[in-house]
């Protein structure tokens, strides 16, 4: 067990909060969400006494939403300055790094987090490993105690179709050191999309730990114990996928001179090739939030030729309904399947989440994978 860390100076911490809502890409790629998230989180640092100037805010949220917070941009050439030549430099003990907004696994495994000026023919972002490998070399002299907060995608590259591959873009790294402690909490999970509730405008891990964080306040500025901390994070979200509402499975990797742990889900979530089509297809529309909802589950059917509807055997539970509506489309429609598909996005177009439910949805049907092509 690490155990908590001794209480901290509120005048010797830093932050670098980032919340993405709006990207270059355009409308596909919109996300409301993660800079209500961020201001949340600002302002519990803010009200542990930690001076202002010292947490960084970079924001890019969607209209109307005004954060009426001083905030900075939240372009690449901003957050990559503020992460190689302005944080690195802090004079401090503890540094919290807060960031939401999208995400995706490289080709060689790595997380990249895209920022505000990502666009559909350069995907710029900041390589994640390669900052959290730079925040524990000698490039960064101080803020020994670090805690990084992630609530993004880990979808892998290869199943979005990227029809250009992401930049490289690592940061650069010092000499490996052994003073520095290090606690990054990972949303998604490797492979998985992190669930995001639009209509309350919040990623649905960042809600869970802001409240967890909140209840904690009282040892803020300094983090919790991790490990008590991320068992109730990993309950939480385990009763959020048995209501329906998402997929993912929270990791946390604990690194200090002593020891790099990686402390696994509750439930190792099954490798995507695992699944049978039919499996892979419910999974990816159960990751959509709205399918838990039976009323929203309805209207989106209602998008679909009654004629084809009418014969679809439904049920009251979310999993059991979403078999029965997808077994009886690729039997009888498959063709149907499509314009389902059509239907959910029009409604949550998050694009994580959209790319997955078409691969699975040509997976399941592939005589109508021709339908792809509107991606």
């Amino acid at each position: 067990m690490t155990g908590p860390v001794p209480p901290v100076d509120p005048a010797r911490v830093h932050a670098l909060v980032v919340g993405i809502e709006t990207y270059e890409a355009g409308d596909a790629w919109r996300l409301p969400g993660p800079a209500r998230d961020a201001v949340r989180f600002w302002r519990l640092l803010r009200d542990a006494g930690v001076p202002e100037p010292q947490v960084r805010l970079h924001l890019a949220p969607l209209p109307p939403y005004d954060p009426q917070v001083p905030h900075g941009p939240a372009d690449h050439a901003t957050l990559r300055r503020v992460l190689v030549r302005e944080l690195s430099a802090a004079q401090g003990d503890m540094l919290w790094v807060w960031w939401g907004g999208h995400g995706v696994l490289d080709r060689a495994g790595r997380l990249r987090l895209f920022c505000a000026d990502a666009g559909v023919a350069d995907k710029v972002g900041i390589d994640l490993d390669s900052a959290l490998t730079r925040y524990t070399s000698d490039a960064v002299p101080g803020l020994r105690e670090q805690m990084w907060i992630v609530d993004a995608c880990e979808t892998f590259e290869e199943d979005l179709a990227f029809q250009e591959a992401l930049p490289a873009d690592a940061l650069p790294v010092g000499r490996p050191d052994l003073v520095h402690r290090q606690t990054v909490l990972r949303a998604a999970g490797r492979g998985r999309a992190a669930a995001n509730d639009p209509v309350r405008a919040t990623g649905l891990f960042s809600d869970v730990l802001l409240g967890l964080l909140a209840d904690r306040r009282a040892v803020l500025p300094a983090p919790p114990d991790p490990e008590e901390l991320f068992p109730a994070v990993r309950a939480r979200i385990a009763a959020l996928r048995e209501e329906g509402r998402t997929l993912q499975h929270p990791e946390i990797r604990l690194q200090n001179p002593d020891r790099t742990e990686t402390l696994p889900p509750a439930v190792p979530p099954a490798a995507p090739q695992s699944l049978t089509a039919l499996q892979r297809a419910v999974e990816a529309m159960l990751a959509y939030p709205l399918m838990g909802d039976p009323e929203e589950r309805q209207t989106v059917l209602t998008a679909l030729n009654p004629r084809v509807t009418a014969v679809l055997r439904r049920h009251s539970k979310a999993r059991t309904d979403v078999v029965n509506i997808l077994g009886g489309l690729a039997r009888r429609n498959p063709e149907a399947l499509w314009d389902l598909f059509d239907a959910v996005v029009s409604v949550d177009d998050d694009p994580g989440l959209k790319a997955e439910l078409a691969a699975a949805l040509a997976a399941l049907a592939p005589l109508s994978a021709r339908r792809l092509d509107r991606q």
